[in-house]
Parts: structure tokens; C-alpha cells; sequence
């Protein structure tokens, strides 16, 4: 009786790992181009070194922005619909509970959380990933009111005006690169998963 051989299966499929990597670069590009705009009329008094910006200068850091914004909005649109119409959203981002995430994150401090499965997220994984998709959504609507403030009144209000779209759009950000710093960490501590994100890994189904 012949014994048959399952075949293997990419833990990270082609689309997911393009639409990741362009979602990367939209980021980095928003991000230092967005720097360079709020040096032009900071909220704080602090303001961000020169050479970690993009753009060279207002004008120029807004066209980059603005290229950025349509490219992260739309790939992040394919991203999603993938994620939804494959039930890769389902399976892999749920459940999620608050009890759950605190029970991986002591495990995760202590050094116990295995990463073995790269097919398998814990709860501070899924927590972390749903977080920065709505992060990033908060990050377009609070742009859309800066960039088209007329346009778009109710959205206006909801975000406390424009002056309050500013710092919404400021605070989505901060987190959203925190969110990149600690994502880094972990792919230090983890460097597989970074191979994976790559090339894909094959895994016997």
C-alpha cells in the first residue's frame, strides 16, 4: 500500500508577502515624508532631525506624502480583501480576548512563547496586527480631513476639527512606528520569521 506525500504549503503565500512589502515601503515613505511637514509647523516643541526625513523640503515632502498615501491606501485595500475573501482573517487573527493577550505576553516576558509554527499567531501577535490595521485606517481618515478638510465635514467634527485631525494624525503615527520598532525587536530575537516573510516557508498539510 503506497504511503501518500501531502503536499507543502507556503506558511506565508505570495500575495501576503508582496502586499506586506509594499505596505513596508508606503510607511517608511509616509512616515519620514510626514516628519519633514510637521518640522514645517510643529505641534510639539520638539522637531525631527533633518536627516531622517524625506522630501528636502515642504513641497517636496508633500508630494511624496501624498504618493505614499494613494499607494499604502490602495495596496492596503488588496491586502485586506485578501485577507477577508481567503478567511486568512478568520483563522489567523481569531480569537483574540484581553485575557488571552496578558497570558502570551507574560509568557512572551518570561521567554516561553514557543515560535515553532509560524503558521500559528499568539494573542500578542493578533492583538499587535489588528491594531496597526486600524491604526492605519485612523492614520487615512485623519488625513483625508487635513488634506481635504472642506470635502469631508463630518469626518471633520468626529476628529475634533482640524486642529484635532492634526493631533490624531500625529498620535496614529507615533504608534504606528512604535509599532514598527517593537515588530523589528522581535524579528531580531526571531530572525526565521524574517526568511519567511521572504521566501515563504514550506509546511507539510
Amino acid at each position: 500500500m503506497s504511503q501518500t506525500t501531502a503536499s507543502p504549503k507556503a506558511s506565508h503565500p505570495r500575495w501576503l508577502r508582496l502586499t506586506h512589502w509594499l505596505n513596508a515601503l508606503a510607511v517608511l515613505v509616509m512616515v519620514t515624508s510626514g516628519w519633514r511637514i510637521y518640522n514645517a509647523s510643529p505641534l510639539y516643541d520638539f522637531s525631527f532631525p533633518n536627516s531622517i526625513t524625506l522630501g528636502g523640503w515642504l513641497a517636496g515632502a508633500l508630494q511624496w506624502h501624498f504618493a505614499a498615501m494613494w499607494f499604502l491606501a490602495i495596496n492596503g485595500l488588496i491586502y485586506l480583501a485578501f485577507n477577508l475573501f481567503s478567511g486568512r482573517l478568520k483563522r489567523r487573527f481569531f480569537p483574540v480576548s484581553p485575557k488571552g493577550v496578558l497570558h502570551d505576553l507574560w509568557a512572551a516576558l518570561r521567554g516561553k512563547l514557543g515560535h515553532a509554527d509560524l503558521n500559528h499567531y499568539n494573542q500578542v501577535q493578533r492583538f499587535a496586527y489588528l491594531f496597526v490595521m486600524v491604526d492605519i485606517l485612523l492614520l487615512v481618515l485623519s488625513g483625508l480631513v487635513l488634506w481635504k478638510s472642506v470635502q469631508f465635514p463630518l469626518l471633520r467634527e468626529l476628529l475634533f476639527g482640524y486642529e484635532g485631525a492634526r493631533r490624531v494624525h500625529f498620535f496614529a503615527m507615533a504608534l504606528l512606528v512604535a509599532f514598527v520598532a517593537v515588530h523589528l525587536v522581535m524579528v531580531a530575537l526571531v530572525p526565521k520569521t524574517l526568511w519567511a516573510m521572504i521566501v515563504g516557508r514550506k509546511e507539510q498539510v
